[in-house]
């Protein structure tokens, strides 16, 4: 545990927040990140690989006027964070593999209020206990499709402890924008790796809050709260919220419901619900996807990679464009909701995709589905434990440019 020097002249203003550059691991990064996105409240459980992240957030929240719990499970850390966003305060959560399972069916319950908050899972390898200690991807599928029912998900991923920075407040933002959870897809590599994090000054950071009922806005006993009021137009998509205990009518159930939250078992209802849940992400996309393109323009291959394996994909990548292979790089910033429409349009310019994750192949599927034929998709997997071996993406590089000896890697040196 660091402790963290409040006299020190990197704080700002006394309150707590850190800024300027450090030396920090990818764990704390992430904590960092929240802090200044306006998290005030932790819930959590011990786990590995993401324990660090619990750790700072117990020293810092008191540090910045928030309040972290250490809960009985992973199944109250999810309960706890969705209640302290209906108190008014930004709250989040950070797990690994067999405590996101256990998360599912409290996500869906968030998802359902259209509660904002966030969900760190700091992957590694699985299933059920698994590499308590090691890498994985293979909780991509699971951000996805966990919890059961119809619903769509944000979730981002990572490469670097400055992006578990930046991307950990872009989280927020989302959330707080779509009045939705948000998942940080990152894995064991990048919390546990300790690099450059550059912290900017508060003012400096882009702040997006949560669209919130003004006073005169309407009568407390007519308030609705998820009433599309907020919808059509505006900066937020999403409805306005009262915080519990202002005096505004309140009522939210995981069950069906009608605007003003009261159960509503009816089909009309649940089509009325789940448009909202769904079209308030699939209408939004532009404004929610990011994806990195490096040398995409005149590519006969692309890589497509997303975390670590994104990192350990550059090396192949170059050492394929000394051979004369045109190769570029699409790496997913956004995994979920998936680039579909630049996969499709990359499928009728290129060869083939080469897609490296650690896992036995989830992300590739979506690729294959997107590029529905019209170039070849390579997948690169291993299961969960260490990093993809650059000469094997390299392999597949030559390969989906149809060259022979494509076993044979040049010396690195």
């Amino acid at each position: 545990m660091i402790d963290i020097d409040e006299s020190s002249d990197t704080m700002s203003e006394q309150r707590g927040l850190l800024t300027g550059e450090h030396f920090m691991l990818g764990d704390h990064a992430a904590a960092e990140g929240a802090i200044l996105a306006g998290c005030r409240f932790f819930a959590g459980y011990p786990i590995t690989p993401a324990t660090e992240i619990a750790e700072r957030m117990s020293t810092r929240m008191p540090q910045t006027g928030g309040v972290y719990i250490q809960m009985e499970d992973e199944l109250a850390s999810m309960n706890a964070i969705l209640g302290a966003s209906w108190s008014g305060a930004k709250s989040m959560t950070a797990t690994s593999g067999p405590g996101f399972s256990l998360m599912m069916e409290n996500l869906g319950l968030g998802i359902m209020l259209e509660t904002p908050c966030v969900l760190v899972n700091v992957q590694r390898g699985g299933p059920s206990t698994g590499l308590p200690t090691l890498v994985g991807q293979q909780d991509m599928m699971q951000a996805r499709w966990g919890s059961h029912g119809d619903y769509e998900i944000i979730a981002l991923a990572p490469s670097s402890p400055q992006e578990l920075f930046d991307l950990t407040i872009r989280a927020f933002n989302l959330a707080e924008k779509y009045r939705t959870p948000v998942l940080v897809m990152t894995d064991a590599e990048v919390g546990h790796m300790t690099e450059k994090v550059v912290i900017p000054r508060p003012e400096d950071i882009e702040i997006i809050n949560r669209p919130m009922v003004r006073k005169g806005d309407v009568r407390p006993d007519q308030f609705r709260i998820y009433r599309d009021t907020g919808a059509s137009g505006g900066k937020s998509p999403a409805s306005p919220m009262a915080v519990a205990g202002e005096g505004y009518r309140i009522h939210i159930t995981g069950l069906t419901h009608d605007e003003r939250g009261y159960p509503a078992m009816n089909a009309a209802a649940q089509e009325w619900n789940l448009e909202r849940i769904v079209n308030k992400i699939r209408n939004n996309q532009d404004d929610i996807i990011q994806v990195e393109e490096q040398d995409l323009k005149d590519a006969d291959v692309v890589v497509v990679s997303y975390g670590i394996s994104a990192r350990t994909s550059l090396w192949p990548i170059a050492m394929a464009k000394k051979e004369g292979i045109r190769v570029g790089l699409l790496r997913l910033i956004t995994v979920w909701p998936f680039p579909d429409g630049r996969i499709r349009q990359l499928a009728k310019q290129v060869r083939a995709f080469v897609v490296a994750e650690i896992n036995m192949g989830q992300i590739v599927r979506e690729v294959e589905r997107c590029a529905a034929s019209n170039a070849e998709v390579h997948g690169v997997n291993r299961p969960g434990g260490d990093i993809l071996e650059p000469d094997r993406v390299l392999g597949a590089i030559r390969r989906a440019a149809g060259r022979a000896g494509d076993s044979e890697s040049p010396d690195r040196t």
